[in-house]
């Protein structure tokens, strides 16, 4: 990085930032609280709005949202008359999944091969520290010159929109010039990016009904209708023959034009094993970020060990669908739902339970924010252009934001790029983004309020 004494700063406070992630990394604050204690996300929040306060933030506080979860707000004055930027992260983190099959315990921060392993390390505990790293190197350099506002979600991860609901309720709360989420990241290590587009989701549970209770599969097997067989049925019929999605009324055409997408590199990020193709047609950019895709999350069914031969009176399974910027989340959702009635075989009862939604978000990038932070970006990543690209995943708040703040300008950015595995075992942050980020971060801020 060429040296100037912002990045000269972030490199001196590096080893302390690391400090603290491990820290933050350490406590369990997945907001599902009837598997995690809601103890462990309180006490990540109460160490957030400690960290805010030591920096001089004002008016800090642990907003009580509608979901049950806390969400850390503070202030930070600039100076008169400047603008005002939000700085937005979630400290919530998805469950580590198998603990015992990480190469180190995802609760402890640990440096391996020069990356920091930990649940959270990226996604979003990392950006936490991005954003102070960022307000400490300007503080060290002549100040900050505009006025900041933190928020740091507490149950992004759960997409039960705390949130969303509490900033409708107070829409003066967050009102900013420019919005810059650090919950997304660059499209490969080292290459800076921001994401201008992401994917809504909508997700749904369905349940198949066929008998009173179940049945022994010799002595009914062949005439009695089995509800785990109705159930792989109509789940089968959400996918094409070469794997695209097809929910009936759904469009699934669309073209992305910005970065594309190397297939052998994303069979490479996507550690797809030899010799099984990829899903769907057009561009891998089409297909993760300008169309739909449906996942089974999980199927309510017996396990084969202990498995016997019966048949099933009823089964359930639990549905993603990632919903396109252009396309009305709730309007995906009653599409997804008539078509899991419509494709039910055998008269069989199906009913469905919608458990969550957010809608797509698409940015404009010809604000002045955007060079701002390309500027930035070329600074902190010597030699690199700044990126567009999609994101396949969803920011609820994002399209929240823009609805009660149609004026401000967004950013995302961040420091989950493929390596980070984010959401799988071993997650990890490489320091170096880290750094380079808080730097770009740094002069973003500086060159917005220049300009």
């Amino acid at each position: 990085m060429s040296s100037n004494p912002v990045a000269e700063t972030v490199a001196s406070l590096l080893p302390g930032a690391r400090a603290e992630l491990a820290e933050l990394v350490a406590f369990r604050s997945v907001a599902d609280f009837d598997r995690f204690p809601r103890s462990e996300s309180e006490a990540a929040a109460n160490w957030i709005a400690d960290a805010l306060r030591a920096e001089d933030f004002q008016d800090v506080a642990l907003l009580d949202t509608p979901d049950g979860t806390q969400s850390v707000y503070g202030y930070l004055p600039g100076p008169d008359g400047a603008r005002t930027v939000l700085l937005y992260a979630h400290y919530d983190v998805q469950p580590p999944l198998d603990e015992a099959a990480w190469t180190t315990p995802p609760f402890e921060l640990t440096e391996r091969d020069g990356r920091w392993y930990g649940r959270g390390s990226a996604d979003c505990k990392g950006a936490v520290i991005m954003h102070l790293l960022a307000l400490r190197a300007l503080k060290a350099n002549g100040g900050v010159p505009v006025h900041v506002k933190v928020i740091v979600e507490g149950s992004e991860e759960q997409g039960t929109g705390g949130l969303e609901r509490y900033a409708e309720q107070h829409p003066e709360l967050l009102t900013a010039d420019t919005v810059v989420i650090g919950d997304a990241g660059n499209f490969r290590l080292g290459l800076p990016t921001v994401t201008t587009s992401l994917r809504g989701m909508t997700m749904m549970r369905v349940r198949i009904d066929t008998l009173e209770g179940n049945l022994h599969s010799g002595q009914f097997g062949g005439a009695a209708p089995d509800a785990l067989s109705a159930l792989i049925r109509v789940l089968d019929s959400l996918r094409a023959e070469d794997g695209s999605t097809t929910v009936d009324g759904l469009t699934d055409d669309t073209r992305w034009d910005g970065l594309q997408y190397d297939e052998a590199q994303f069979r490479q990020d996507a550690k797809v094993l030899d010799g099984v193709g990829l899903l769907g047609s057009g561009s891998v950019a089409d297909r993760i970020w300008a169309r739909p895709a449906v996942t089974v999350l999980g199927i309510d069914c017996p396990p084969v060990a202990g498995a016997t031969p019966s048949i099933q009176a009823s089964a359930r399974a639990v549905l993603g669908l990632r919903v396109p910027p252009g396309v009305d989340a709730a309007e995906a959702t009653k599409l997804l739902q008539s078509h899991l009635e419509d494709h039910t075989p055998w008269g069989a009862r199906v009913s469905t339970e919608h458990v969550g939604e957010g809608q797509p978000f698409s940015a404009d990038t010809t604000s002045p924010a955007y060079a701002a932070m390309a500027d930035a970006m070329a600074v902190a990543y010597p030699g690199q252009d700044m990126q567009y690209a999609g994101q396949g995943g969803s920011i609820p708040l994002c399209n929240t934001l823009a609805s009660l703040y149609p004026q401000a300008e967004m950013l995302l950015i961040g420091l989950s790029e493929p390596e980070a595995q984010i959401h799988a075992i071993d997650e990890s942050v490489s320091p170096e983004e880290l750094e380079r980020l808080s730097v770009a971060e740094a002069l973003f801020l500086r060159n917005y309020a220049a300009g």
